[in-house]
């Protein structure tokens, strides 16, 4: 019971002073005297150019070291998880919804195999934010490999563009048209 109360009092008086400081999202709380410094760091201030991602979701979603996800801009890639895209792209496609799922299996090995556990920068069109809370991005590793670019070139993506974000839908659709001609990825 007393530790309780003294969880409350403290989470109580973090609520006030954060208050009265008026932190927002990029702000800092900071104390500074002849003795000692303090900097308490809120909200996300994170570098984008240089981050690590965890793991692939899926073959056009990534996870980020900071707990982020990124949706790759202008790709879309065949459903591994269960959901309703899953079963509406089996509707629209006439393909069962195992078959998608085997694609988007496909499509998430190669997107694995090229950003797991690697350190990459991202860069934001119009949007920053998905519906879903993701994060908007274009990829890039470390050696200047295009991520989204690559995955279509590959064969492993088709295409997915939302007006504004438009700014490499030219160099995507003829990505697109070179994997499907030259039967690569999942167009074998």
């Amino acid at each position: 019971m007393k530790h309780s109360k003294n969880k409350i009092y403290l989470l109580s008086g973090l609520v006030i002073l954060f208050s009265l400081v008026g932190c927002n999202e990029d702000s800092q709380l900071s104390f500074d005297s002849s003795k000692a410094k303090f900097v308490m760091p809120f909200g996300r201030n994170y570098n984008y150019a240089d981050v690590l991602v965890t793991r692939a979701v899926d073959g056009d979603t990534l996870l980020l070291e900071s707990g982020e996800r990124v949706r790759l801009i202008g790709i879309d890639t065949p459903e591994l998880h269960e959901s309703n895209k899953l079963y509406r792209d089996a509707q629209r496609t006439k393909q069962d919804v195992t078959t998608i799922q085997k694609l988007g299996r496909r499509s998430y090995e190669f997107t694995k195999n090229l950003v797991e556990g690697k350190r990459v920068s991202l860069e934001f069109d119009v949007e920053r934010y998905d519906r879903y809370k993701r994060l908007l991005a274009y990829v890039y590793l470390k050696d200047g490999t295009f991520v989204n670019a690559k995955i279509v070139e590959e064969g492993y993506a088709s295409l997915m563009t939302y007006p504004p974000n438009v700014k490499y839908a030219d160099l995507f659709l003829k990505l697109y048209q070179q994997a499907r001609q030259n039967k690569r990825g999942l167009w074998k």
